[in-house]
């Protein structure tokens, strides 16, 4: 009797495997649909998801029961189907981009060994919502709430340079007159002082990737800023990477800067933001 019962355990395992593996061969085909700029031909989706047309067609046939895609009659393409935009739009509306990020923030610290922060644009700017230090951080008189200016600090250009809808655009001009005006009144060479100057400095942000100071904002102190997308290409919150500038490597294509950018560039994925 315990034989019978113990040779049958592997046969049950066997089946549940085959069956998760089968769910995780039909998904490739929503993965490509997704992918896609457009509705797809039987052989070109079969061929993208790495299956023979006659396999693909079985799973196509099942997933239009579903609702999870729709075919027209016309073009015979494939097309993801009302389902899968009903199980999208589930998804956006419970991610919280802070959340998520805060999540994930542990690692990203582990990995750097430099203090991270997180900030969203709030009534008055860039905001900071999160502060996590390392244990060896050199001390900063940054903390939560702190709205850092447009001009001066990583965050601050990274907003700038990224936010490009609702009110934060309508307020970001007339910030970045008020800063200019400061800036050439204190005779900040360390800052741009001119329109032309400020516009050149943006656009460095935009091709990096990243905001960045170095001494900028405070002495002795290094930072960049990653933005993060969510699923409408709204910037959803900055990723800050701060330091001192001894120790924190602030090259364009140092490891520190392609961390953040590979940081920010997964969790706006996961937002639901596709690049251009």
């Amino acid at each position: 009797m315990d034989t019978d019962s113990t040779a049958s355990l592997p046969q049950h395992s066997d089946k549940e495997r085959a069956g998760i593996q089968s769910v995780e061969v039909g998904f490739a085909l929503l993965d490509v649909l997704a992918q896609a700029p457009g509705p797809l031909m039987l052989r070109d989706l079969a061929a993208a998801a790495h299956m023979s047309a006659a396999k693909a067609h079985r799973y196509l046939v099942s997933f239009q029961r579903l609702g999870l895609v729709v075919q027209d009659s016309t073009s015979t393409r494939y097309e993801l189907g009302p389902a899968t935009l009903r199980l999208g739009l589930a998804t956006l509306s419970r991610l919280d981009a802070v959340k998520m990020a805060r999540e994930r923030l542990p690692d990203l610290i582990e990995a750097t060994g430099h203090t991270m922060a997180l900030a969203v644009w709030g009534n008055r700017g860039p905001t900071l919502v999160h502060w996590q230090e390392t244990p060896l951080a050199m001390p900063v008189s940054l903390r939560l709430g702190d709205v850092m200016p447009l001009l001066s600090s990583a965050t601050g250009r990274c907003f700038a340079a990224f936010n490009s809808h609702g009110g934060a655009a309508d307020k970001t001009g007339p910030m970045i007159e008020q800063e200019l005006a400061v800036a050439r009144k204190l005779g900040r060479s360390d800052l741009p002082s001119t329109h032309t100057e400020v516009q050149a400095m943006l656009k460095e942000t935009r091709q990096q990737g990243l905001g960045r100071v170095v001494n900028v904002l405070l002495p002795g102190i290094s930072g960049f800023c990653a933005p993060v997308f969510d699923a409408d290409g709204h910037l959803a919150l900055g990723v800050v990477s701060l330091g001192s500038s001894a120790t924190l490597d602030t090259a364009w294509d140092g490891p520190i800067a392609q961390r953040l950018r590979r940081f920010a560039q997964q969790l706006s994925a996961d937002l639901g933001w596709r690049a251009c």
